[in-house]
C-alpha cells in the first residue's frame, strides 16, 4: 500500500499558472486515483467558468511535479479534457481552456421547481403504479425463493464443451445484431421437444426465440392489443404478465379460479376480452390442472369471439407421479393460441431464452417487432442451446432434475407435517418448484413473509398475486427448487417459529 501523501502547497511561481481553485482542491490522500479526481477538478471549474474561457493551464510537466503525480497522468487528463471540447491544445501553444458555449440558464439566480417530497413522484402516473404493484422479488436465492431453479447441478462441463465448439465455428451473422425470428437450429430442437414431450402441434417456423418470457409479453401486448383492450387474468395469477399488461394501457380484469384454474362468470363471458392469459397445465401460482373440457369450452369461446389465448407454459416439465400434461395449444383448430415457454426453469434464469409459438400468420410480425424493438443477440448462445437439446443433454438434465424435485417436494411436505400437521392446508404440491402454504384469512401474509425474511427465509405472501385485494387469499409460497434436501427440515422449522407468533 503507497504512503499517504499530504496535500502539497504549491511553490509561489506556479501560483498564477495553476489557479487556487485546483490548489486546493487536489488531495494526494483520497482514495479517488489521480487521473480521476485531477479530471473532476479541471471539469468542474471550466463547467463552473472558475476556470474562464481563455485561461491557460500549467505544463502537463509543471503541473505533475506540484502534486507529485505521474506527468503521463496529466497528459492523459489534458488529452481526455480536449477530446470532450473542454480545453484546446497545440504543440508548443500550450493549453487553454475552450469556449464551451452560454450557459441556458445561470443556476444560482434561477428559480427551481419545487421538488416533490417522495421523489417517486417525478415518475409517470404509468411508472407509479408499476413501481408501486411491482412484484418481483429482492432475493432470488435461497430458502424458499418461489420460481428458482437448482442453478448449481446444471451441466457446465458439457455446456463449456458445446460453447468452446460453437465459438470456434462462429459466423460474422452471429456477432451482429439478430435478424429474423432466431437462430434456425434452435427453431427446430425446441419445435421437435414440444411436439415429443408437450403434446404442441407445431413447425419450426412457428418458434419465435425470445429473451424471456417478458419479452414475450411484451410483444404479445405490443402486436395483438391496443391500449384499453381488456384481458383476462387468473386471480391470483403470475404477477409478470399483470405489469406487462398494465404497462401496455390495457383493462385487467380478474377472472376467479376453482377447481380447474380459470372460471369465467356468466357476467364475463358476455363481455369478451381482447386477451386471456392462463397456465392451464399448472396454474400460476396455486397448481390447478385445467381439464380437456374446461380447455375445449375456452377454445371455443376464443374462436368465436376473436379472442386471443395466451398460453403459458412455465415448469410443466416437473410432474411427481404423473406424466406432464398436453398443452392446451395442441387442442386449437382456429389458430387463436400463443404458447409461450422458457429456459429460465428448466435451466438457469440468467440464460434468458424462452420462445413463442405462434399461429403461422403472426410469425412474420413477430419475427419483425423482435428486430426493430429489442435489437435481438445471443445468437452464438441460442446455437449453443441447440446443440444441447439436439444431442440429447437437455432431456437428461430434466430427468434427473425431475427426481431431485421430487425428493425436496416431498421433504417440505414431510416438514410441514412435522410442524403443524394438518393445521394448515397445502396447495398446489404435485407439480412445479414450488408450493404454497395457506394461513388462516386472518393472518396478514405480507407481515409474515416480512419477519421471515429477517429470519433469514425468503418467501412471498399468496395474497401478493391477486388483482381483487379484498377477496385475496392469505398463504405462503415456498420454493423448493433451489433448497438441498437436507436443509429444507432446519429451514422450515425457523419458518415455522415465524408463522407461529402471527397463528
Amino acid at each position: 500500500m503507497e504512503p499517504i501523501r499530504p496535500p502539497k502547497r504549491l511553490p509561489d511561481h506556479s501560483r498564477e499558472a495553476l489557479p487556487d481553485f485546483v490548489q486546493r482542491q487536489f488531495d494526494a490522500a483520497s482514495p479517488q486515483n489521480d487521473h480521476r479526481q485531477l479530471y473532476g477538478i479541471l471539469q468542474r471549474g471550466i463547467r463552473s467558468a472558475v476556470l474562464a474561457a481563455g485561461t491557460q493551464l500549467p505544463p502537463s510537466r509543471v503541473l505533475a511535479q506540484v502534486l507529485q503525480i505521474a506527468r503521463n497522468t496529466v497528459v492523459h487528463v489534458y488529452e481526455q479534457l480536449a477530446l470532450e471540447g473542454y480545453v484546446q491544445a497545440g504543440v508548443g501553444r500550450g493549453t487553454f481552456v475552450a469556449a464551451v458555449g452560454p450557459r441556458l440558464a445561470d443556476r444560482s439566480t434561477a428559480p427551481r421547481p419545487a421538488l416533490p417530497p417522495d421523489r417517486s413522484a417525478l415518475l409517470s402516473r404509468r411508472g407509479s403504479q408499476l413501481v408501486r404493484e411491482a412484484g418481483a422479488a429482492p432475493l432470488q436465492w435461497g430458502a424458499f425463493t418461489p420460481g428458482v431453479p437448482e442453478v448449481r447441478m446444471f451441466p457446465t462441463a458439457i455446456w463449456s464443451r458445446l460453447q468452446a465448439r460453437a465459438a470456434r465455428r462462429q459466423t460474422p451473422a452471429q456477432l451482429t445484431y439478430a435478424t429474423g425470428p432466431g437462430d434456425a437450429g434452435l427453431r427446430q430442437a425446441v419445435s421437435d421437444y414440444l411436439q415429443g414431450t408437450r403434446g404442441v402441434v407445431c413447425s419450426p417456423e412457428q418458434v419465435v426465440i425470445t429473451s424471456g418470457t417478458q419479452q414475450s409479453l411484451h410483444l404479445v401486448a405490443q402486436l395483438l392489443t391496443d391500449p384499453g383492450d381488456k384481458v383476462w387474468l387468473e386471480d391470483p395469477g403470475y404477477w409478470g404478465a399483470r405489469s406487462v399488461f398494465r404497462a401496455h394501457g390495457l383493462q385487467l380484469e380478474p377472472v376467479a379460479l376453482d377447481d380447474e384454474g380459470m372460471a369465467p362468470s356468466p357476467a364475463q363471458l358476455r363481455q369478451p376480452p381482447r386477451v386471456m392469459f392462463l397456465s392451464p397445465s399448472h396454474q400460476y401460482p396455486l397448481g390447478a390442472v385445467m381439464g380437456h373440457g374446461r380447455r375445449q369450452q375456452l377454445l371455443d369461446y376464443a374462436a368465436v369471439h376473436g379472442v386471443w389465448v395466451v398460453e403459458d407454459d412455465y415448469d410443466s416439465e416437473f410432474r411427481y407421479g404423473t406424466r406432464p400434461l398436453p398443452a392446451l395449444q395442441g387442442l386449437d383448430t382456429q389458430g387463436r393460441v400463443v404458447y409461450l415457454g422458457t429456459f429460465s426453469k428448466t435451466l438457469y434464469p440468467a440464460l434468458r431464452i424462452a420462445y413463442l409459438v405462434l399461429p403461422p400468420d403472426l410469425v412474420n410480425g413477430f419475427a419483425q417487432a423482435l428486430n426493430e424493438l429489442f435489437r435481438e443477440g445471443q445468437t452464438v448462445q441460442q446455437a449453443v442451446l441447440a446443440q444441447f437439446l439436439s444431442e440429447g443433454h437437455y432431456a437428461t438434465h430434466i430427468r434427473r432434475m425431475r427426481a431431485v424435485y421430487s425428493a425436496r417436494h416431498d421433504a417440505l411436505i414431510h416438514a410441514i407435517g412435522q410442524e403443524f400437521g394438518s393445521q394448515l392446508p397445502i396447495l398446489g404440491g404435485d407439480a412445479g418448484l414450488h408450493l404454497v402454504l395457506g394461513l388462516p384469512p386472518q393472518v396478514d401474509d405480507a407481515a409474515v413473509a416480512q419477519a421471515a425474511l429477517r429470519a433469514g427465509i425468503s418467501t412471498r405472501p399468496l395474497s401478493l398475486y391477486h388483482l381483487r385485494q379484498p377477496a385475496a387469499t392469505k398463504g405462503l409460497m415456498l420454493g423448493y427448487g433451489a433448497v438441498p434436501e437436507g436443509e429444507i427440515g432446519p429451514s422450515f422449522a425457523r419458518l415455522a417459529q415465524v408463522v407461529r407468533g402471527f397463528l
